[in-house]
């Protein structure tokens, strides 16, 4: 097998899905596999979550690719489209279409084309980032609304702040939402992932999971309290074990020296895989299940482990760097950084190994 290498289990997309469902069992689910399927791989993940509703992409080339590998499901493109040029190809592709700005709502009421379109009409409730303004949604809607180039009119907002307990700003998105949509006959949709977790009141029509699909909690709750499997394991192998003597430096820079006698493996891994250069001294990994700590600055192929309190951990030993036993939500922040980013930024270098069959990576997008 090679090393570095990203464990995935479709089993374990497959009962997180299975988790959302029973949070909102009343809704539709839009899974959202945009970046790669946050590095887990866009199109075998897309064929593992066949009991989504619909799936949810960022841009028209993630859908092309979806199209391209025989995937024939509901494909919604979050960002829309940017130009006529694009609408066209959306059009041949049979995408469903967020809409945020009045000039997507015009490129609409030029088309002259033969598809009907789904539409997912998007009011920014506070984000401010995507999404119509208050003052320009009214119009929006109602010159959308007529169009035979529509077969269908949703609307959808995105919460900013979904995974504050308090829920303060949730609360008011969540007013200014039912405030602008009061009487319209629509099919809505709010939750994100944190939503569907801290805001039962956001389940509506639609929720669009994406963090927890792949078992990784969005909020302050631990995954497994939610009932959530991680779907990636990332692992890697020692190297090479060493000897250092106290008052020694390991690594660039003499960053960490050894307080004690110690015993350092070197992991075949690094920023050149994505694992984070900025990971600081006491980030813990797995070796063969049990808790080791990285020592030093993290090199672009190889990261210092210290062993001392391992002495069974020898020359090609397993070493987990986040998944199953170690969420990547624990692990992110001694980068400084969320769990969206490591999983994320899995380089292609890496083996994907689906569980049930190596797949390669071929299947990263």
């Amino acid at each position: 097998m090679k090393f570095p290498c990203a464990r995935i289990d479709p089993e374990a997309l497959r009962h997180n899905l299975a988790a959302v469902r029973r949070l909102a069992p009343h809704s539709r689910v839009l899974a959202i596999i945009k970046a790669n399927a946050y590095g887990h791989g866009l199109v075998p993940v897309a064929n593992a979550l066949v009991e989504a509703d619909a799936l949810g992409v960022a841009r028209l080339e993630e859908g092309q690719a979806l199209r391209a590998a025989g995937i024939t499901r509901e494909v919604v493109l979050l960002e829309g489209v940017f130009s006529r040029a694009q609408l066209a190809m959306a059009a041949e592709g049979r995408f469903q279409l967020v809409v945020h700005s009045l000039e997507q709502v015009r490129m609409l009421e030029l088309y002259r084309g033969d598809v009907r379109f789904e539409i997912w009409l998007k009011i920014d409730t506070g984000m401010n980032r995507l999404g119509l303004r208050a003052e320009e949604f009214a119009d929006a809607y109602h010159r959308l609304r007529p169009l035979a180039v529509i077969s269908r009119l949703r609307l959808m907002t995105h919460l900013a702040c979904a995974e504050d307990p308090a829920g303060t700003v949730t609360a008011q998105q969540l007013a200014r939402f039912a405030s602008l949509t009061s009487g319209i006959e629509a099919e809505l949709s709010i939750a994100n992932s944190a939503g569907l977790i801290l805001s039962p009141q956001s389940h509506t029509d639609w929720v669009r999971p994406g963090l927890m699909l792949y078992g990784i909690s969005p909020t302050a709750q631990p995954a497994d309290e939610l009932g959530l499997r991680a779907v990636m394991t990332l692992t890697t192998q020692i190297i090479a074990v060493r000897d250092v003597n106290a008052g020694e430096a390991v690594g660039y820079g003499g960053a960490w020296r050894a307080g004690r006698a110690s015993r350092i493996g070197i992991a075949a891994v690094g920023y050149g895989d994505g694992y984070p250069r900025h990971m600081r001294s006491g980030t813990p990994v797995l070796i063969n299940g049990r808790e080791a700590s990285v020592v030093g600055r993290v090199s672009m192929d190889m990261t210092a482990i210290d062993l001392t309190d391992h002495p069974a951990a020898r020359l090609g030993d397993e070493v987990t760097l986040w998944g199953e036993g170690l969420p990547a939500e624990r692990v992110a922040p001694y980068a400084g950084m969320i769990p969206y980013e490591l999983v994320c930024g899995v380089s292609q270098r890496v083996a994907l190994q689906w569980l049930g069959g190596f797949v390669g990576n071929e299947q990263f997008f």
